[in-house]
């Protein structure tokens, strides 16, 4: 079921001869509960796109819509409440607040939108990130790869509808990296949610169940595949 889609997106930056077309015409659609990896070389445009889709860095042209809803066609307020709300951003650098402990990183994003956390789904982050006798610990008593699982905690705490994730294995070992990897795997098919993921390892765009590779702002070629379990 399309659950995702873009039409003809179009991102230019800058003017006159210094302009670059960072997106040319991109057009894809992406199912419910679909977990996409997207590939390319360094400023190809894969992370523009992922940017665009999450709300954070708004197209020169083009549209965006999540479960038939125009990403773009509210105001400044209705954008920041869809990217609370039903995006979860995932970065290669974890971006956590280095004052607040891993309780107080995961439930931020709820606690800005004021609302009330969600215990039990706290709870139940914390079981599945491997995090519960880390709850009260600051990011600088932490492992990098339990850092990042606290940053996958705080993009899960909303429930989003679709996780984004930028090369979030970059900073990481290949040890880490993988666990990373396989926690992203778990949340897509526990929670159905929709993942697209940027990447330059191959080995982890083979997991994925469709791998699109962007080549000079444009998509060269989207292919589905068994994924690797």
């Amino acid at each position: 079921m399309e659950f995702l889609k873009t039409e003809n997106l179009y991102k230019v930056y800058g003017k006159g001869e210094n302009q670059v077309t960072a997106l040319n015409n991109v057009s894809l659609t992406v199912d419910k509960g679909e977990f996409v990896a997207i590939i390319g070389s360094s400023g190809s445009g894969k992370s523009t796109l992922l940017h665009i889709i999450a709300g954070v860095d708004i197209p020169t042209s083009g549209k965006v819509y999540l479960d038939g809803q125009d990403v773009y066609a509210g105001n400044n307020e209705q954008l920041a409440i869809f990217r609370r709300r039903q995006v979860g951003l995932v970065y290669q650098f974890n971006n956590l607040i280095p004052t607040l402990n891993v309780l107080e990183n995961i439930t931020l994003p709820v606690l800005m939108d004021k609302r009330k956390v969600n215990k039990a789904r706290l709870d139940e982050l914390l079981e599945l990130l491997g995090l519960k006798d880390r709850k009260k610990h600051l990011p600088n008593q932490l492992s990098g790869g339990q850092q990042q699982r606290v940053a996958i905690g705080r993009a899960l705490m909303n429930a989003p509808a679709v996780m984004l994730a930028d090369e979030p294995t970059g900073a990481l070992d290949s040890r880490n990296g993988n666990e990373i990897i396989k926690l992203l795997k778990e949340s897509n098919k526990k929670y159905g949610q929709t993942l697209l993921l940027v990447t330059h390892d191959e080995n982890i765009a083979l997991q994925a169940e469709r791998i699109i590779t962007v080549a000079d702002g444009q998509i060269i070629h989207d292919e589905r595949q068994v994924a690797r379990i």
